[in-house]
């Protein structure tokens, strides 16, 4: 089969096509042919050695596509099923072993594609909504790069909790894109300072949740704009690691939680999976969330499309198509 590895951390030219073995599921396992990988931020990290992993590797943590063998045992899916599946590293291949548990079946209804850009992302918003801060009317939130992935997505989830939803984007078209996800309030961060802006918007009283996967860029001026006894919700670093911190800081700005959130620990067993993917499914076959996939690339182009997220220009998902 075909695949996409690093052999070396580095640039995106360190993404290399390789010829590999077909690999054989075992117990508890299926094979899954790949028709769709969904690309996400920590796929970078991996490939620039920031997430270190045993090299060489094949990238990219979720996935769409068809069973196509089975291990021995296996009896909860079934060969020709349609399936999905994230946070099991190996999709940028054509064939992916992955553990049955965390195999989701696709609704009819849901493309392959669909599936593919909406898990990793969609269960990433919808823990950091419902669960890292439980939203609920009244509430108000800073959402960083709204025109992203999860951003598009948490800001939808966000607005059905009944949160306020303030944003912050680089441009007028990804303003247009966070305005129709449902922000209330949409900030382009180039034009002007969100730190004097949400003061502002919140009439000097803060916001309760920040909600931040920038990083270096925005999260000191993040923590400005909590109310007293609000929440960080550092959930990524696109534009870098934050410097380190006195927990003091949090104290002096007004007793502040910080958090550094990762999505294994709210799907780390099959039924909470399961119940997220159900809401997530739900939702987009009743039309309550919109998914918006902004562009597919070949497998064999991995690394133009990592160039492409690391440009900050993402206006929604971004998939490799496998042939």
């Amino acid at each position: 089969m075909r695949a996409v590895r690093v052999h070396q951390p580095g640039e995106a030219s360190a993404l290399v096509l390789d010829d590999l073995p077909m690999p054989v599921p075992g117990p508890g396992e299926a094979r899954v042919k790949l028709t769709y990988a969904g690309l996400n931020f920590i796929d970078v990290y991996h490939r620039t050695g920031l997430y270190p992993l045993p090299l060489p590797a094949i990238l990219g943590s979720e996935g769409a596509g068809t069973v196509d063998a089975v291990g021995a045992g296996v009896t909860d899916v079934r060969v020709g099923e349609r399936v999905a599946f994230a946070l099991h590293r190996g999709t940028y291949a054509e064939y992916a072993v992955v553990p049955t548990w965390k195999l989701l079946p696709v609704p009819d209804g849901v493309s392959d594609a669909q599936a593919a850009a909406l898990l990793l992302q969609g269960l990433t918003a919808h823990a950091l909504a419902l669960s890292t801060v439980p939203l609920k009317s009244g509430n108000t939130c800073l959402v960083h790069a709204a025109s992203g992935g999860v951003g598009l997505l948490l800001t939808q989830i966000a607005r059905r909790q009944g949160a306020r939803v303030l944003a912050t984007v680089g441009s007028a078209e990804k303003a247009a894109l966070a305005r129709n996800a449902g922000a209330d309030e949409v900030m382009l961060y180039r034009d002007v300072d969100f730190e004097t802006e949400v003061q502002r918007l919140t009439a000097g009283a803060g916001v309760d949740v920040v909600y931040d996967a920038v990083g270096r860029d925005t999260f000191a001026k993040g923590l400005n704009v909590l109310r007293p006894r609000g929440t960080m919700v550092l959930y990524g670093a696109a534009s870098g690691p934050v410097e380190p911190l006195d927990p003091q800081v949090l104290n002096q700005k007004g007793s502040l939680f910080l958090t550094r959130p990762t999505l294994g620990h709210y799907v780390a067993t099959p039924e909470e999976l399961r119940e997220r993917a159900a809401d997530l499914f739900a939702w987009l076959a009743d039309g309550t969330l919109h998914l918006r996939i902004d562009r597919t690339f070949p497998l064999a182009q991995a690394a133009e499309a990592h160039r492409y997220i690391e440009a900050r220009g993402t206006k929604g998902k971004v998939l490799l198509q496998v042939p």
